[in-house]
């Protein structure tokens, strides 16, 4: 059963938002006959069955829930995880630097929990496919088990496997590496990605960047982007607006590569400037005065 993001009634099936005071919130999925249960109170799921989403209920207390169709947002927060997931603000940004869409076939390896196994899924449709590698089977049995939640595990094959031995796929559109040494993996990545296609990573220390910018560069990647996202929300008083006192500030750095297909007799010379040799020495002396230790995660 797939996640339903249409329709203006709850259906039985559908993942259904349940949000209370303080904008604590549950999903669950909707099945006549049972219950959601909370430290708030009861409710039958036949009472939310055949509501227009945004309607309000009740717990038998008397406790107030909105109900409301979830976001994309919404799941990757909710997901279960035994890993650090990546948040909505990186992970939104994520799939509109690389391009993701409908039909395509986007790699990753370094599952995790799933939460942008998650959104991969959703967004290549149910034309498009997700192939995910991990190393440790106790962690991805865990997203297999958030991907089949919301409905979306028919688009992914998981793949338990060492990635330095190289991936099967090949002329994939898109390919992401969420691994403490995505450096050692360039190669293989370049086996795997067609030609011009987007390739992207997330790395905790600046340290690790400079290491990856260096083996991007080596194997001919262009038009690199190193970045992070900073999230900050505001109080929706009209009559006194202002930050919120806490925010999501940095979460990681994101790196952005494409591959790129060089004829050095026939290109030209300022556009090859982006992986010349002086720019690999230039990153080389960079990690070389920082010293040699990485810090992995």
């Amino acid at each position: 059963m797939t996640w339903n993001i249409y329709g203006p009634t709850a259906r039985e099936g559908d993942l259904a938002q349940l949000v209370g005071l303080n904008h604590k919130h549950y999903i669950i999925r909707l099945v006549a006959g049972t219950t959601f249960q909370s430290h708030r109170g009861v409710i039958l799921h036949d009472e939310i069955i055949g509501k227009p989403w945004g309607s309000q209920i009740f717990c038998h207390n008397g406790s107030p829930f909105f109900v409301f169709q979830p976001s994309l947002g919404n799941l990757l927060q909710s997901t279960r995880r035994n890993t650090q997931i990546l948040y909505p603000k990186d992970i939104g940004f994520i799939l509109v630097s690389m391009g993701i869409g409908p039909g395509q076939h986007v790699l990753e390896a370094g599952t995790g929990s799933g939460s942008l196994t998650t959104a991969f899924a959703y967004i290549v449709g149910p034309t498009g496919r997700v192939t995910s590698y991990e190393v440790r089977p106790e962690i991805q049995k865990l997203a297999k088990a958030n991907l089949e939640r919301v409905g979306l595990s028919d688009r992914v094959e998981f793949k338990e496997g060492d990635i330095a031995a190289g991936f099967e796929e090949t002329e994939v559109d898109a390919l992401f590496l969420d691994v403490p040494n995505p450096y050692d993996y360039i190669d293989q990545v370049r086996g795997a990605l067609k030609p011009g296609g987007f390739f992207g990573s997330i790395l905790p220390t600046m340290n690790q960047v400079a290491y990856l910018i260096s083996a991007l560069r080596r194997n001919q990647f262009a038009f690199i982007d190193v970045c992070e996202t900073l999230l900050r929300y505001y109080k929706p008083e009209p009559d006194r607006i202002r930050p919120v006192d806490r925010m999501v500030a940095h979460t990681g750095y994101l790196i952005f590569a494409r591959p790129v297909i060089l004829s050095p007799e026939e290109s030209n010379r300022e556009l090859l400037a982006e992986i010349e040799e002086g720019a690999v020495l230039e990153i080389s002396e960079y990690v070389r005065d920082q010293g040699d230790h990485i810090v992995e995660t």
